[in-house]
Order: structure tokens, then C-alpha cells, then sequence
């Protein structure tokens, strides 16, 4: 198989796993700022866009963390949700994820976890099923998504997610209240995936530009908790995209809640012959 073959295959890949077509196919068928520095402890909540665009730097000064993420989609009045929990490394942009997709509504047994390795510019995909052998991975180059993998493996990369904030164009405190027993300061507003891009680092930057031109619209609401040291414990966000099966637009909410902060995460990526390069079944 050429490389080029190989490369068409990754991107039917990447397209069949989007949330719109993993989780359809198998489950469907703005406001002021005030004044201060929140990350010195002020709680006013400081200035809110510059607070919220610079919680990504926050997590890599915190180097590490637990991770569990819900994305929620709602289509055809119908509505499921898949479930992850794992760990990420935000100097090395590295992660681990198992995935819980929701049981299949015809009654099929219950479905293995998938396990998720996230890495810059790349998903590798684990339990995968589709005719994938069980040993093997499936790779996705997360540039040519269309959504920049903020939805296709069920769960948004923890440090995307936080990337999305530094696109933040208007945003309000809201006050203070607890994530999990952790005091935080609660930020509402609106990030742009353009303005996110340009200010993303190099490895996600191509992946927020293309979600930036492939969802529905790149404003993108949100509900960020931020703790007293100006890190991310909680973000929701609530995409819009177009999916080829439905007709309107599919509203997708991703949370991502961040805790242990310096947990210890070793994610090996997978040698080129652990990672399949046949066909995947339709589902």
C-alpha cells in the first residue's frame, strides 16, 4: 500500500470516528471584565479575558494532572454520552484516555473501553473494534480533521481544551463556588477557534485552525472553574458542527474536569508496526 493510500485511510478513519459518525453510527444510527489579578488571589475574579486566555500556560506551569472528560450530543432528540478518565502531561502534550462509549441500544453487549493515547498533531485509538485486531492501533492525524479533534474520540485533549480559552473574545465572572471540594473563581464567555489558533502553541494550532473553518461556527460558549493558582479544575464547552448524516447543525457539550495536579504520567506511543493499516469496517 502507498503512503498516499495509507494517508487516504487515516482520513476515512479520522472522519468514521468523529463523534458525529462514532456516536451516530453506533448509538443514533459575553460581558465585561473588571479589574485585579486573579491568579494573585483576587476575588473579583481579575480580568477575565486575560485570565482565561492565560490558563493554559498555567497547566504546563503545573506540569501534569489527572483527567476525566463527558461529551454529550444531542441529535435526532436523541441524546448520549461518552465517558473518559485518565491522565495528561501538558509540557510533552501527552496523554492517556480510556473511553467509554454508551451501550448499544440494540441490546449488543457492553463495549470495551478504548483506550486513547494523545500526542501533537496525533490519536492512536486501542480496543478500536470496526475489524481493527485487538492488538493493533488505529492512528488519526488530528490536522485533517475537521473538527481538530475536539469531538472525534469522544473526549477533548485536556490541553486543546484549554487552548480554546486563549480564542477567549468576551467573558464575565461569575463568582465563586467549588469544584470537587476545591475553591473556584466561575468565568462565562465566548472563545473564537481563529483567534484560539493564532495563539495556540505549534502543536495545536493547525488542529484549532481547522476546527476553526469545519464546525458550524467557530464561536464557541463556555463555563470555565479556575482555582486560586489560575488553573483549569473544570471547562465545559459547546460546539456546533455539521454532520454529513443530519441535516442541522449537531450540538456537541465537552467537559473536562482537571484534578492531582503533578500525577505522574508515562505514555509510550505506539512503534510503526503496532499501528494497522488495513481497512476499517463501516459501522
Amino acid at each position: 500500500m502507498t503512503g498516499r493510500q495509507r494517508e487516504r485511510r487515516h482520513r476515512r478513519t479520522g472522519a468514521a470516528l468523529a463523534a458525529a459518525g462514532t456516536v451516530a453510527g453506533a448509538v443514533l444510527g459575553a460581558g465585561g471584565c473588571s479589574g485585579g489579578d486573579a491568579v494573585a488571589g483576587d476575588s473579583r475574579g481579575g480580568d477575565a479575558v486575560l485570565v482565561l486566555r492565560r490558563a493554559a500556560d498555567r497547566l504546563v506551569d503545573a506540569g501534569s494532572s489527572k483527567a476525566r472528560t463527558s461529551m454529550e450530543m444531542a441529535a435526532g432528540g436523541t441524546r448520549v454520552t461518552i465517558r473518559g478518565a485518565g491522565v495528561y502531561d501538558y509540557r510533552k502534550r501527552l496523554g492517556q484516555l480510556k473511553v467509554l462509549l454508551p451501550q448499544d441500544p440494540a441490546g449488543a453487549a457492553e463495549r470495551r473501553p478504548i483506550t486513547e493515547l494523545l500526542a501533537p498533531g496525533a490519536l492512536f485509538m486501542k480496543n478500536r473494534g470496526a475489524g481493527v485486531p485487538p492488538d493493533k492501533w488505529v492512528r488519526v492525524d488530528t490536522r485533517t480533521l475537521s473538527d481538530g479533534n475536539l469531538v472525534t474520540g469522544g473526549a477533548t485533549d485536556p490541553y486543546a481544551a484549554a487552548e480554546v480559552l486563549r480564542g477567549t473574545r468576551s467573558a464575565t465572572y461569575l463568582g465563586r463556588t467549588e469544584v470537587a471540594g476545591t475553591g473556584v473563581r466561575h468565568y462565562r464567555g465566548t472563545a473564537d477557534l481563529g483567534d484560539a489558533a493564532r495563539r495556540a502553541s505549534d502543536g495545536n494550532a493547525e488542529s484549532l485552525g481547522a476546527a476553526a473553518k469545519g464546525f458550524a461556527t467557530a464561536e464557541v460558549p463556555f463555563d470555565a472553574y479556575l482555582d486560586d493558582e489560575g488553573r483549569i479544575r473544570k471547562v465545559r464547552h459547546r460546539f456546533s458542527f455539521l454532520n454529513g448524516q443530519q441535516k442541522s447543525p449537531v450540538a456537541v457539550a465537552s467537559t473536562t474536569l482537571l484534578y492531582d495536579f503533578g500525577a505522574s504520567v508515562r505514555v509510550r506511543l505506539p512503534d510503526d508496526g503496532d499501528i494497522y493499516a488495513g481497512k476499517i469496517a463501516e459501522e
